[in-house]
């Protein structure tokens, strides 16, 4: 009787088990970054990524000024370099990312790219900036861009906010005014996690003060400036 009982009693103790772990819900996946979107760069925070492409006019040193000015407001913002003049003054992009800015590609020469041939756009994105997020100049790409770029390590980096600071009126680029005005009236879908584009060459820098109070006035983060950064821009950014 006493083995009888011994071998029910395993049996019962199997089942109840078996019972529990019916009942218990399976832990779910961990959670991981979701599809890429190439407007906002791998920004899945909420906050503002400022960006500035191209090189300044006249002053090769207003990129740096422009990114201390960044870096005492707390904020980090990514600067997209034509390498064709970021490659003779190498310490602009060593002193942006010591300021605790992102580094991207912008290209060697800043071509549309969709208009060479393969091997000529293979050839621009190869000799441009290194680093891990290509901006195509004038956000012109397509798939075979895109391929390109995945094979030599880039992901792709547009904007969901394009402050047409690039445009000339009068008496030059658009004014600061002007630029504030078009981010401050964009649709907050746009800013909130978003990414606003701006030039070293035009007076989007001069707009920087009054742009970066009134998002904050609209309720907006900025992303954080947290430090020194390497030539990996992360994804998801972490802003």
């Amino acid at each position: 009787m006493s083995g009888s009982w011994k071998s029910a009693r395993s049996t019962t103790a199997v089942a109840l088990a078996a019972l529990v772990l019916a009942l218990v819900p399976a832990a779910a996946p961990a959670a991981g970054p979701g599809e890429y979107d190439h407007q906002r760069c791998g920004n899945t925070s909420p906050r503002v990524l400022l960006t500035l492409d191209d090189w300044p006019e006249g002053n090769d040193d207003r990129t740096v000024e422009v990114g201390a000015y960044l870096q005492r407001r707390g904020v980090r913002g990514a600067f997209f370099l034509i390498n064709q003049y970021a490659s003779q003054q190498p310490r602009i992009a060593e002193t942006l990312r010591r300021q605790g800015h992102w580094v991207g590609n912008h290209t060697y020469s800043h071509p549309h790219l969709r208009r060479l041939s393969e091997q000529d756009a293979r050839t621009e994105i190869r000799r441009g900036l290194s680093s891990t997020l290509l901006r195509p100049p004038y956000g012109d790409f397509g798939d075979r861009e895109t391929r390109i770029a995945a094979e030599l390590g880039y992901r792709i980096c547009t904007w969901t906010v394009d402050t047409l600071d690039w445009e000339r009126t009068g008496d030059g680029y658009r004014s600061p005014e002007a630029i504030r005005a078009s981010v401050r009236n964009a649709p907050a879908a746009d800013k909130r996690g978003g990414v606003v584009l701006g030039h070293l060459f035009s007076r989007f820098p001069d707009a920087l003060p009054g742009l970066i109070d009134d998002l904050k006035g609209q309720g907006y983060g900025l992303c954080r400036n947290t430090g020194p950064t390497q030539r990996v821009i992360p994804y998801p950014l972490g802003c």
